[in-house]
């Protein structure tokens, strides 16, 4: 049995006690009407004690909620050296493209723009090199059903080019990524 429930039991059995003092104070007396004071008396230490229990069970929990971390030093692992030799890198190699802003295709909204950069596609070169079935792939496996990548390449194509003109053009064509 848990605390808490144990702590709910003893809290009605200290009711139902409570209860019995307004009764006759001897068996051989004769039952008098409990006045209504008592019973209001009783309900309001009943409640009362119900208040405290809850503040003191809630406190409590918040307190269990929150773990305490303890890091404790680690000694560094004896690893065996290992002679690994040069090779010349270019710095072509080194940087990656930066990331182009791919919510400028009509179309891509930030969560599909977040998809396609997990998936490896950051610029508007790479989103027009992908083949139409590996976006739909991507979208699918998002669950993303609605959108329709047939005019993202073409989009891209014009965007990486630098053709500002050519694809604010295309996009008064579309609606919403597909052709109106």
């Amino acid at each position: 049995m848990s605390r808490r429930l144990v702590t709910l039991a003893s809290l009605i059995l200290i009711g139902l006690l409570l209860c019995g003092f307004a009764g006759p104070a001897q068996a051989t007396e004769e039952p008098k009407e409990t006045p209504w004071w008592v019973w209001v008396l009783i309900i309001a230490v009943f409640l009362f004690a119900l208040l405290l229990w809850w503040l003191w069970w809630s406190r409590r929990e918040k307190a269990e909620e929150l773990p305490v971390v303890r890091r404790e030093p680690v000694a560094p692992a004896s690893a065996p050296e290992v002679h690994v030799p040069e090779v010349p890198v270019r710095a072509a190699e080194v940087v990656p493209p930066q990331p182009d802003d791919l919510e400028i295709i009509e179309g891509i909204g930030p969560k599909i723009a977040g998809l396609l950069k997990a998936a490896g596609i950051t610029t508007f070169a790479q989103l027009a090199e992908v083949d139409l079935k590996r976006l739909q792939e991507i979208l699918l496996a998002a669950n993303l059903r609605l959108a329709d990548p047939t005019t993202w390449a073409e989009q891209a194509r014009l965007a990486a080019a630098g053709d500002w003109a050519g694809l604010e053009t295309l996009q008064n064509q579309l609606k919403g990524g597909r052709r109106a």
